[in-house]
């Protein structure tokens, strides 16, 4: 049930598309303690954005769970931003990350919901 979305107007390969993937689903499972079978991660590059009036690159993350915990929240805030500047070369000054928790009710998979 976690999901991990990222944003960017950084064009990034196919190859590195799929390594960054394979890395946030791991770094997902591990951060969140959920199997890694039930990680999503979508990632859009290259697409039009800008922040703080200018269009160098940047990064948006979305990142949802359930029972997601402030304490998880900050731990994976660290851990993407370190990644993505790693990865894709964008400043922390550049990246924000949208963290939300929801009850397993109204997470739906498989024909019903995990709640």
């Amino acid at each position: 049930m976690p999901f991990v979305s990222l944003a960017t107007n950084k064009t990034v390969s196919k190859q590195q598309t799929g390594q960054l993937m394979q890395q946030l689903s791991t770094l997902m499972a591990e951060e969140t303690g959920k199997s890694e079978s039930y990680v999503m991660v979508e990632i859009r590059s290259g697409i039009d954005m800008q922040f703080a009036g200018k269009t160098d690159p940047l990064a948006y993350f979305e990142c949802k769970s359930i029972g997601l915990t402030e304490a998880q929240a900050k731990s994976l805030s660290t851990a993407i931003t370190q990644l993505v500047h790693s990865e894709l070369q964008i400043p922390a000054e550049r990246i924000y990350i949208e963290f939300s928790s929801c009850h397993g009710a109204f997470w739906g998979w498989n024909g019903g919901t995990f709640g």
